[in-house]
C-alpha cells in the first residue's frame, strides 16, 4: 500500500495496533524565563493559551515548571500535523499576538523541536 503522507502512515500504524489514537505531532520547547519575570510570564501565558488553543490543528498543550531550575519551563503542544504548527500557526496573525505576549520573557530564545510517536503503552 502506497501512503501519500506521514499522517496516513501513522493513521494506518495506529489502526493496525487496534488503538483509537489520532496521529499527532508533539512540539517541545524548553523556555528559560528571565528570573525576575516568572510571575509575569505565567500570567501572560494564560492569555496566550487562548490564542494557541483557537488554532486549526491544535489538540492540546501544557506548560510545566522545572523543579530544579525554577525559571525553566517545558511547553508541550500537540498538533495534528507539523504544518499546523509551522505554517498554520507560525505564519498567522495570531502568532504575532503570541510573540508579543511571550517572547520578551525568554533568555536565551528557546529551541523548538517536533516529535512523533514511535512506541506507546
Amino acid at each position: 500500500m502506497l501512503l501519500s503522507s506521514r499522517y496516513e502512515e501513522r493513521s494506518l500504524y495506529y489502526s493496525i495496533l487496534g488503538k483509537n489514537i489520532q496521529p499527532m505531532i508533539l512540539e517541545v520547547a524548553i523556555l528559560d524565563v528571565k528570573p525576575s519575570m516568572v510571575n509575569e510570564f505565567e500570567t501572560a501565558f494564560k492569555t496566550a493559551s487562548t490564542i494557541i488553543a483557537s488554532m486549526p490543528g491544535y489538540i492540546s498543550h501544557e506548560l510545566q515548571r522545572c523543579l530544579e531550575t525554577t525559571n525553566r519551563y517545558i511547553l508541550l503542544v500537540r498538533w495534528h500535523s507539523l504544518e499546523d504548527h509551522t505554517i498554520g500557526f507560525r505564519q498567522s496573525p495570531e502568532y504575532q499576538q503570541w510573540r508579543s505576549l511571550l517572547h520578551h520573557f525568554y533568555d536565551p530564545f528557546p529551541t523548538v523541536e517536533h516529535y512523533e510517536v514511535v512506541a506507546f503503552g
